[in-house]
């Protein structure tokens, strides 16, 4: 049998498809969905959580393809009725990377040096980390938005590492971004690959594909984002890991638009229940005043550009 993958078709997306199809091996065939975020080009925080999957979902739901592979990052937290997150791939490096002219590093930027990024937690925490900077809202996929430092028009961007190693590209990093300086966003690096739940023939093909510390430490995260209502374009960063104890150490932030207020906790439970461990950090965060950061940043919203056109980046 021929396992059909359905995939988005930007050279990300591709790459990591084909990541997964050669894990399958066997006979797989890549099938190319456009969903309704490849079709616009206004900001992702206008078309609503999902918009890089639902077609995906769609089409899989209609039996068109088989397997669907996502952006861990992009799927909405909630659960879709009769399809099942079979298998989460190890992790690739969750963290962000900085590629600048002339090999610079984040603190090496002069004043008013035009780094381009749009993702408001990205932002916010640049803000804080570099005030001097000039932010530039960018768009596109991740060759776009290099070449605009090649070219010039910008003097560094700022894009999430997993995507530059998957398109062999991490030679242009000039820093890999400390989580203490730039957390990642809620399951950056990780992929997610789904199935119809009436389909036990793939659920246990597919199952032989799960790494189980990269799901323990993404569904903390992920139950971390969906306590705190906070979408994928939301001011919220998460990274869990196993610490050497096997318990999973969640660090969690959300942030004003600004990046002048930061509420940041950390906290570590056992990894068979990252779930309630994410769940039990974002109560804090709420406690702490996270509900008000994140009221203001909604209605800030509208006005800011959004950056991910391609997931990874």
């Amino acid at each position: 049998m021929t396992i059909r993958i359905g995939t988005r078709g930007s050279a990300l997306a591709l790459a990591q498809s084909r990541q997964v199809a050669g894990a399958i091996g066997g006979s797989t065939e890549l099938v190319q969905i456009t969903t309704a975020g490849d079709r616009s080009s206004a900001p992702v925080a206008r078309l609503g959580v999902g918009v890089f999957v639902s077609a995906l979902r769609d089409a899989l739901a209609a039996g068109e393809i088989d397997v669907a592979v996502h952006s861990y990052k992009d799927l909405p937290t909630a659960p879709a009725d009769g399809l099942r997150v079979v298998a989460v791939p190890e992790r690739a490096d969750p963290r962000d990377a900085l590629v600048a002219r002339d090999g610079l590093a984040l603190a090496k930027l002069p004043a008013g040096a035009r780094v381009g990024t749009g993702a408001p937690r990205r932002v916010a925490q640049l803000r804080a980390a570099a005030p001097a900077l000039e932010l530039v809202a960018v768009r596109g996929n991740v060759d776009t938005r290099l070449r605009r430092v090649a070219d010039g028009d910008l003097d560094a961007v700022v894009v999430a590492r997993a995507g530059l190693a998957r398109l062999g590209r991490s030679a242009e990093i000039t820093e890999t971004l400390d989580p203490a300086v730039l957390l990642p966003a809620p399951a950056q690096g990780a992929l997610a690959v789904e199935c119809r739940a009436d389909r036990p023939d793939l659920i246990e093909a597919l199952g032989a594909l799960d790494h189980p510390a990269t799901r323990a430490a993404v569904s903390a995260e992920r139950a971390f984002l969906s306590t705190l209502e906070a979408g994928c374009s939301a001011p919220v960063a998460g990274l869990a890991e196993l610490n050497e104890r096997g318990e999973v150490r969640l660090d969690g932030a959300a942030f004003s638009p600004d990046g002048r207020q930061i509420i940041r906790r950390v906290r570590t439970g056992p990894a068979a229940s990252p779930a309630e461990l994410g769940r039990a950090l974002a109560e804090e965060l709420l406690a702490a005043g996270a509900r008000t950061l994140l009221a203001d940043a909604r209605e800030a919203r509208p006005t800011q550009e959004e950056e991910e056109n391609d997931p990874y980046a």
